[in-house]
């Protein structure tokens, strides 16, 4: 018998052994977890590249592009005003024995004199043979003015072509060539939300760009005595040294001449104005034409309807202009405009207020014939009216009387007759006619209404009134009622609700 061969068979067996095994417990853990699949690969979304930026069918994370354009358009700009002799010291006639005695040596007081005071701000480039756009209050009063281009530094000295208080603009002209002048777009389809860009010279930093938005269209800023203005509101920063810098739209486009900030500390606080540049263009090219700006003169003392007079008037909202007063001689007589009409549209555009009426007035032209759309006595009305030049200045100054208080209406209010004192003293027209407020008690309806001492009543409830007997005599037939007084107040004719129904 061949025992050689048995360990063999027994190697054999255990193998198969092993094997079965193997395979058993592999199809054991197949039933248990069974072969994961592979996931598809990830579709992920990739932008084009070009010269290493997103292309423009992203959304847009950079306006480096648009600074680009419109950097070496906005100037730095440097005024320096001379030494000027100061103001006499109030000593002059006084022995010279006696100045020791006021602070002074012997012997003749030496020559004062300010120092040299230096400003900054900035402008636009609006052509390429140099004329620049920037702010009155930048140049105003300067001796020496210096424009400094961007990028390269490059300084020209500043030649003033005119100057525009009213609307704060300057126009300078340089001697220079071949300069990148800005693009002008259109304020007029500016909307609140759009995104703006403000560059200029902030603190003679060197040229700054700020982001921000139009918060709001049509303001006016009676603190710089721009009350008929048509400001754009943003918040992009503005500060010291911005002033007749570009506002500009993310296309790139001149939208405003940046003008002023409100603050209680000089710093920015998120609410700058800057003067629209359809507004701005205008001012310019009269400006360079005449030297001077031309506006339109309706010839109309007007004020704002409010719910008040709206209810006064049979109005069914608080909207238009109310005409106090028309001018002798002027465009808005010949026409055959009267008090107590009221503008609710000029050259077919609505008429929101009066200060949105004096602008359209002001932007156009002199000799311009225009239309007008009122309503008068409830009725619609339509008047073509020629416009004249704004004159510039206007009249002033004199009769007699006695003091009165009344019962009755307008509790609170005392009056007197005109005389020739009071009309130095408030400096009242000649042509004024009606009783003289001379005192209005604190808590009384008529004070929160706004009547002050120095008003001229001249109508109560469309009634013409005298002198303070008539007003008297009107006002005791008057019970808790409101009351639509007509004023002659501070240089001009409005109208006045005081309404004694409140408690």
């Amino acid at each position: 018998m061949n025992t050689s061969s048995r360990p063999n068979w027994k190697l054999r067996v255990s193998l198969l052994a092993v094997v079965l095994g193997l395979a058993a417990a592999g199809t054991l853990q197949a039933e248990r977890a069974p072969a994961k699949e592979k996931n598809p690969p990830l579709k992920l979304q990739t932008a084009e590249r070009s010269g290493g930026r997103v292309s423009e069918a992203v959304v847009r994370t950079t306006f480096a592009p648009v600074v680009k354009e419109v950097a070496p358009s906005v100037v730095n700009i440097f005024t320096s005003t001379k030494p000027r002799r100061a103001e006499p010291s109030g000593l002059e006639g006084i022995p010279p024995q006696l100045l020791p005695f006021f602070g002074q040596r012997f012997g003749p007081a030496p020559e004062m004199r300010t120092p040299r005071q230096h400003g900054l701000g900035s402008g636009v480039i609006v052509t390429e043979d140099g004329y620049i756009l920037t702010n009155n209050h930048v140049v105003q009063g300067a001796d020496d003015i210096r424009v400094a281009l961007n990028p390269d530094g490059r300084e020209y000295t500043a030649k003033v072509i005119g100057r525009d208080p009213a609307s704060d603009l300057a126009v300078l002209k340089i001697d220079a060539d071949n300069l990148t002048p800005m693009r002008l777009g259109d304020s007029d389809v500016l909307e609140v939300g759009d995104l703006v860009l403000a560059v200029g010279n902030p603190f003679g930093v060197g040229q700054s760009v700020t982001m921000g938005i139009v918060g709001g269209k049509g303001r006016a800023q009676d603190e710089l005595g721009l009350r008929d203005q048509d400001f754009i509101q943003t918040d992009a920063p503005i500060n010291p040294g911005n002033s007749g810098g570009a506002l500009v739209d993310a296309a790139g486009r001149l939208v405003g001449i940046n003008t002023a900030i409100v603050s209680r500390t000089g710093g920015n606080h998120g609410i700058g104005f800057a003067v629209p540049v359809n507004l701005a263009r205008n001012v310019m090219e009269d400006l360079v034409q005449d030297g001077r700006v031309t506006r339109g003169y309706l010839g109309v003392n007007i004020q704002d309807v409010t719910p008040a007079l709206a209810r006064q008037f049979d109005l069914e909202r608080p909207q238009g202009a109310i005409v106090a007063e028309v001018s002798p001689r002027s465009p808005a007589e010949k026409a055959g405009l009267k008090g107590g009409d009221v503008i609710t549209e000029f050259n077919g555009k609505p008429v929101q207020d009066s200060r949105q009426l004096r602008l359209m007035v002001g932007q156009t032209a002199p000799d311009s014939e225009v239309d007008l759309r009122l309503l008068r006595d409830g009725r619609e009305r339509k008047l073509g009216v020629v416009l004249s030049e704004l004159p510039r200045d206007n009249d002033p100054a004199g009769r007699d009387g006695r003091d009165a208080e009344h019962e009755g209406g307008l509790q609170g209010v005392m009056v007197d007759d005109l005389n020739a004192q009071h009309r130095r003293q408030f400096n009242i027209p000649a042509g004024v006619e009606g009783a003289l407020v001379t005192r209005v008690a604190p808590d009384s309806p008529a004070a929160e209404a706004g009547l002050q001492p120095g008003d001229v009543i001249r109508e109560i409830n469309r009634r013409p009134v005298a002198d303070s007997a008539e007003l008297l005599e009107a006002a005791r037939r008057l019970e808790h009622e409101a009351v639509l007084l007509k004023l002659w107040s501070r240089g001009g004719n409005r109208f006045l609700v005081v309404d004694e129904t409140k408690p």
